[in-house]
């Protein structure tokens, strides 16, 4: 087991590369064994999710090969295995999104119900129903989801989602590639990274493409192909330098950020009188003068991304009067709060008035405790103090971080694996910026 032991009292300065995008790289390495010869896809991050499945399709029968500094080379022609261990589930919440996979190979799966950071209950419904429509049948029993498919194929049909879902809709996205027919799929989820999965299994073979807005017509083709795609980079990991750049008083260049996906983001750094600078270089990300408070309510894309707002909190701490934060997408998410609280900063969480809550809320309302709240209140500029503190989940984990960057004490951060999950040498990263951040191994 390791723990990071960060001293804060620096600046961050410099420039740093962020790796391949987390939340499309795994999946899109699912993806690719849909195919009937190998991939090669490019701009591979080197963090324990990719590493996970990357195993998990070893252990399947698939062949996955690291040559080159990013690049996996994934051939699906040896898979033998129509399901995965039951313990395998814990760990990831890459398991569900293997299902279209082993289907469409050997007509039926096994898999664990997934994993993964305890942010709420994911809604699992979104996927079981759509793939249901897509002639899938289901049961979950015991922690286990076996599904089968009649016929052996996929056939087209029409789903909506209920509420957005991010993975549920690559999910569909994967299995009506292989459709009989036409299958349309509304309400659907169109995040930069489902949008670079589609441009994955395009380059396969795949017809898919948006006529409306959040809807998808997909043609299903016989055969999908082996392509060469490079992964887009990661725009959470690129939030996370901004921040911490910002929080430190610092000026740091992310080389190879993408500023079409961060236009929430940027637009909320304008609004605290945080400074950017957009070129073919990336996006610059720096202090100028005094921050001031702003609100924000987090949404599906093009909204406020969920994943930005542990980050934006601490940074919300360095502002200048009274933030708040409205989590709308995440059932539970405010477990940072705690910790920060600990190290001085002055945050209350609050339950809003909502006039229609089920058309607020993305999560299913009746997973939601009666006493839950989902807004926090922030006071600031605070001055961080130090501590020691288990690291709950991968965004509270790098916001801790944020934290200590900023203290003038000592901050001791334990269950650092769920950092490593999504961010690739985020120590030695944050040490060739300037911070003092050290990896101890107990």
């Amino acid at each position: 087991m390791s723990k990071f032991v960060v001293t804060g009292g620096t600046p961050l300065y410099g420039s740093v590369r962020v790796g391949g995008a987390k939340n499309s790289s795994w999946k899109i390495m699912i993806a690719s064994l849909l195919a009937s010869s190998p991939s090669r896809l490019l701009n591979l991050p080197h963090i324990a999710d990719v590493a996970f499945v990357a195993d998990l399709i070893r252990t399947l029968g698939g062949r996955v090969e690291c040559r080159g500094e990013r690049m996996f080379v994934i051939d699906p022609s040896g898979l033998k295995a129509d399901q995965i261990d039951s313990d395998k589930g814990e760990f990831s919440r890459s398991s569900v999104a293997f299902l279209p996979v082993l289907l469409a190979r050997f007509g039926e799966a096994c898999v664990p119900l997934p994993g993964g950071d305890k942010i709420g209950k994911r809604p699992l419904e979104r996927h079981f129903q759509g793939l249901e429509t897509l002639g899938v049948n289901l049961e979950v029993k015991n922690g286990l989801v076996k599904a089968s498919l009649p016929g052996g194929h996929f056939r087209a049909g029409q789903y909506r989602f209920a509420k957005n879902s991010h993975t549920g809709t690559e999910t569909l996205l994967m299995a009506a590639s292989l459709a009989r027919g036409t299958t349309i799929l509304e309400n659907a989820a169109v995040e930069p990274e489902v949008l670079d999965l589609v441009g994955f299994l395009n380059s396969c073979g795949a017809q898919i493409r948006l006529i409306r807005p959040r809807t998808y017509e997909i043609h299903g083709v016989e055969r999908l192909y082996g392509s060469i795609y490079k992964i887009m980079p990661d725009r959470n990991e690129t939030v996370s330098y901004a921040c911490a750049a910002i929080a430190t008083r610092g000026d740091v260049i992310v080389e190879n950020a993408r500023a079409a996906d961060l236009t929430a983001f940027l637009a909320k750094l304008a609004d605290i009188g945080a400074g950017f600078e957009v070129g073919d270089f990336g996006v610059r990300f720096f202090y100028y003068d005094t921050l001031q408070a702003t609100d924000v309510t987090t949404s599906i894309h093009p909204g406020f991304m969920t994943d930005w707002q542990p980050l934006w909190a601490t940074l919300l701490t360095q502002c200048k009067g009274v933030s708040t934060i409205h989590e709308t997408v995440m059932q539970s998410r405010f477990q940072y709060v705690a910790p920060l609280q600990a190290m001085g900063a002055q945050m209350e969480i609050f339950q809003p008035a909502v006039t229609d809550p089920d058309r607020t809320y993305n999560f299913n309302l009746s997973d939601d405790k009666p006493d839950a709240c989902h807004a926090v209140r922030i006071t600031g500029p605070t001055r961080f103090r130090g501590g020691e503190f288990a690291v709950h989940d991968l965004r509270a984990g790098a916001t801790l971080i944020l934290a200590g960057l900023g203290s003038s004490e000592q901050l001791t951060l334990t269950n650092i694996e769920q950092i490593d999950r999504g961010y690739e040498h985020f120590d030695e990263k944050l040490r060739t910026l300037g911070a003092k951040i050290e990896r101890v191994e107990d």
